[in-house]
């Protein structure tokens, strides 16, 4: 008796329970190759993005500049100079003491909030990656204790006979590493991607405090000429 074992087959005469798990394992793969496009997508935008911004920072003399410089781009470095042009405004009037502390708390809670945003999506690569095969191991173990059960009732330990069902069986594990391997280093790289862009933010972060201070410098060095 011959036995067709090309996948599609195997899938099709494995057990209902062994099936769920192949179906699961395959949208789990499919989830990650489309996180893979759509945050690979977003993360080099974002790394273009910073890179420009950064690059008019450098050009730029005060924070109202670059936020008219900055106007309409869609970058993190834009909400980095409202928030510390906002905190200026709100601090003004007040002694010049501690108002550049407050500016970077204002720019590590939106360096924060950048982090949280990059990272959206890519839980679901280490759930997949640390799960996945887990879940092809239990597909595997109820196929091949569905085998023998079937070898107890055949009464027969024919290898011919015994395979296709622990080939069925294995098909899962298989789908499960497929599965897993992706997810893990796919989320590996855009974690070291995350960290990269992140470090960016924080240089240009850095560049607008110094913006900051130079607006500080020169809003006390008017109110005095004003008072002489």
């Amino acid at each position: 008796m011959t036995h067709d074992l090309s996948p599609w087959s195997m899938f099709l005469h494995a057990d209902l329970v062994v099936q769920m798990v192949m179906v699961g394992l395959a949208l789990a793969s499919v989830a990650t190759w489309t996180v893979l496009l759509a945050k690979g997508w977003e993360l080099r935008a974002c790394r273009r993005a910073i890179a420009d911004g950064r690059a008019v920072l450098g050009q730029c003399a005060s924070l109202d500049q670059a936020l008219n410089r900055l106007d309409g781009k869609n970058s993190p470095v834009p909400a980095l100079v409202l928030a510390a042009t906002q905190e200026l405004r709100l601090s003004a009037g007040l002694a010049e003491d501690g108002i550049k502390d407050r500016v970077a708390s204002r720019l590590d809670d939106e360096l924060a909030q950048l982090g949280r945003t990059l990272s959206t999506g890519t839980g679901i690569l280490a759930t997949i990656g640390s799960v996945g095969p887990f879940v092809g191991l239990f597909g595997t173990v109820w196929g091949i204790m569905n085998s023998f059960i079937g070898i107890a009732h055949s009464q027969t330990t024919n290898l011919a006979v015994v395979a296709p069902g622990i080939a069925e069986a294995l098909l899962a594990t298989g789908m499960g590493l497929i599965a897993a391997i992706p997810a893990v280093v796919v989320f590996n790289a855009f974690a070291r991607t995350i960290t990269g862009l992140k470090g960016q933010a924080g240089l240009a972060a850095a560049e607008v405090l110094r913006l900051a201070g130079r607006d500080l410098d020169r809003h006390g060095s008017s109110l005095r000429r004003a008072a002489e």
